[in-house]
């Protein structure tokens, strides 16, 4: 919701591409930038109460950002569009901690033999309030304003703080002797370099992300192409979410363990191929239909890449282990949304998604030639390693 909410705001009072992409490098650049410690944290203190602690700091970041939507042109006009950036740095701030933490304390609710399944639900679960959230955060903004859509954001920043409550803690494993942070921070790095499965999957899928992904651009395609507003806005964005949940569910019950590799390469490249066909499309409904294919695709990617994760690392490293991935997919969306917007002023809107889709096929290729492992990659065998 508040992607769409300051997404929307920002390009009214901009009409400027680069300006979108702002929006994805202030969050990606500290939640980088913390996401290392993050998992250290997550290895060694209460995983339960650090979430807890950064909810409240991201409720506190919503509060001062509705604060500035109830007059957003006044305050536009004022004060530019830093303050906005500033909390937004803030709130990547905060989920640089939380990205590892909350994998790493998820990993500790199932057992090994259910991870896939784990996986495929907990996608169902995320990709549910990214289908809704987009679409009520447009059509709330379309039709009562930003401050009343900004406001229903705090309410379920809070609501997930009260949920979080309901779970009980669990004990941090802590094997062998304590060592030094620098060598506890690079642990998980090394961990995963170490793994090339691990590395080829997350890889790919930063590239994928990287190039791929024409979300941030999704305000001029609504404005500029398809003649839409913030209502259009909405269902937009909500489309590759609503492909994700719907694949999802399928996965719950199919998890798609035999020749992942090889379904996670496919997977991939129609992502790709779904994107260049965005990019040329000018009808409303095909776009949403392509967006929403490229999300069933998506969630193929996310829960084989989120089993690897979760069946290849030992629970004492889970919280670094998830840091790197933070770093190399989590924050990928908002660089990608910088590289949009940047490929967008320098190629032209729909050209530059025509790019970014052919170089994710190009890296599906390199990953299919140079990656032998993640082709041959069967998790029904691995999970029982």
């Amino acid at each position: 919701m508040q992607a769409v909410i300051f997404g929307w705001l920002i390009y009214n009072y901009t009409k400027d591409a680069f300006s979108l992409g702002l929006i994805g490098l202030a969050e990606a650049i500290p939640a980088i930038s913390i996401a290392l410690f993050g998992g250290h944290l997550a290895d060694k203190y209460n995983r339960k109460k650090l979430i807890l602690f950064f909810l409240v700091m991201l409720f506190s970041i919503s509060i001062l950002l509705t604060l500035f939507t109830i007059n957003a042109n006044a305050n536009f006009e004022k004060y530019g569009t830093l303050p906005v950036y500033v909390m937004i740095f803030f709130t990547g701030f905060a989920r640089g901690i939380l990205a590892p933490t909350i994998a790493a304390f998820a990993s500790q609710l199932v057992p090994k033999k259910l991870y896939a399944n784990a996986s495929a639900w907990s996608s169902t679960i995320w990709q549910s309030g990214a289908v809704t959230g987009p679409a009520i955060g447009g059509l709330i903004y379309g039709f009562y304003g930003p401050y009343a859509a900004s406001a229903v954001v705090c309410f379920f920043i809070a609501a997930a703080f009260f949920a979080y409550t309901r779970i009980s803690s669990k004990p941090v494993s802590q094997t062998g002797p304590a060592v030094p942070l620098l060598e506890s921070l690079s642990s998980g790095v090394k961990f995963v370099f170490g793994n090339q499965v691990m590395l080829s999957a997350i890889t790919l899928d930063l590239f994928a992300v990287l190039f791929g992904g024409a979300v941030a651009l999704l305000p001029m395609f609504a404005d500029q192409v398809l003649g839409t507003g913030a209502q259009g806005l909405g269902f937009l964005r909500a489309a590759p979410a609503l492909g994700a949940v719907i694949m999802a569910l399928a996965l719950a019950f199919r998890p798609p363990v035999v020749n992942a590799g090889n379904k996670l390469l496919l997977a991939v490249a129609g992502f790709g191929i779904c994107m260049i066909l965005f990019a040329l499309s000018k009808n409303f409904y095909l776009s949403f239909a392509l967006l929403a294919l490229s999300g069933m695709l998506d969630s193929v990617s996310v829960v084989i890449r989120s089993t690897i994760m979760q069946t290849l690392t030992p629970d004492a490293m889970r919280g670094r282990v998830s840091a790197v991935n933070t770093i190399f997919i989590g924050s990928s969306n908002e660089i990608g949304a910088f590289e949009s917007g940047l490929a967008a002023r320098l190629l032209g809107l729909v050209p530059s998604v025509i790019f970014g889709g052919t170089m994710t096929l190009l890296v599906v290729l390199s990953a299919y030639k140079f990656a032998p492992s993640l082709r041959k990659l069967n998790l029904a065998t691995a999970g029982k390693t």
